[in-house]
């Protein structure tokens, strides 16, 4: 009995240290890479923008980091929400005070993933690259008539008349309609503002293309939207060039820490799970249309 109760103790410390272990590689497997000397960082957004905080705070830690001399901002987004949009690229527009900031667009950097890539000092984007959408969507599904062919309303009590505006339970009245647009223009000037300022390019040059067109990588090169074409490791060249680092820079890569345990059994493939956060985002956003 003494020796089943030792093997049993063996076992359990085993799986324990084991647990230690897999906790340890697990945690430390998502921090950045540690990388001395001068050296290019990068950081990714990637999928729908539905939150800023991960992104913004890798890109203010590079800030900090005398010896990252330049920063690649991969970009791989159809758009997002506004305001982590908006965070973002506020964030970039920082760093780009402080050293070169060089985006390189992946296959889609359109509409928010556009938004934020403007304040960068240089954008690489593919040929083939799907970039632009400059604009704002509001969208919202009624119901209303469905619920009258199968005899069920909605009752509603507010305290004004604004105050379901959107409802799905009713038509959208032209008091309502007025409110959004005002919304949606007022959103739609930031954005081209933000464009205007970050690209150098005049407001109306802007606003010949802020009609919510998606452009490839080498019309957007043409309309003065990106700087070059090439792919990640040209803006790696770039950004290395730009940052003073001879020859093929050094990378530090800043990851983000995959939050939950789904996430981290899933590893690379955790991005499978980004639309569940693009289905409860808010209809309001800096994204191309079905997205």
């Amino acid at each position: 009995m003494k020796r089943l109760w030792r093997f049993v103790k063996f076992l359990l410390a085993v799986g324990l240290g084991f647990a230690v272990a897999l906790a340890v590689v697990a945690y430390w497997g998502d921090e950045d890479s540690l990388v001395l000397g001068d050296r290019v960082g990068v950081v990714t957004v990637r999928g729908f923008i539905a939150d800023a905080r991960q992104t913004v705070s890798a890109l203010r830690d590079l800030g900090k980091d005398d010896g990252v001399k330049a920063v690649v901002l991969r970009v791989e987004t159809p758009g997002g929400v506004i305001a982590p949009s908006q965070e973002i690229h506020d964030a970039v527009a920082e760093l780009a005070g402080k050293k070169p900031v060089v985006v390189s667009m992946g296959a889609v950097a359109a509409s928010g993933g556009y938004y934020l890539s403007a304040p960068a000092t240089k954008i690489v984007a593919n040929p083939g690259t799907a970039t632009g959408s400059i604009g704002v969507i509001l969208q919202f599904q009624e119901v209303s008539l469905l619920f009258d062919k199968v005899g069920l309303r909605t009752r509603t009590v507010k305290s004004g008349p604004l105050k379901d505006a959107g409802s799905p339970f009713r038509a959208m009245t032209d008091e309502d309609r007025a409110v959004f647009q005002s919304l949606i223009d007022d959103l739609f000037e930031q954005f081209v503002a933000a464009v205007a300022e970050g690209r150098g390019l005049d407001r109306e040059r802007v606003l010949a293309v802020a009609d919510g067109r998606v452009v490839s990588g080498r019309q957007a090169l043409d309309l003065g939207l990106v700087d070059r074409l090439g792919g990640f490791w040209d803006a790696v060249a770039l950004a290395g060039e730009l940052g003073g680092i001879p020859g093929e820079p050094e990378l530090e890569y800043k990851r983000p820490r995959r939050k939950g345990a789904l996430r981290w059994l899933l590893g690379d493939d955790a991005a499978a799970l980004d639309p569940l956060g693009e289905a409860a985002a808010p209809p309001l956003r800096y994204a191309l249309p079905g997205w």
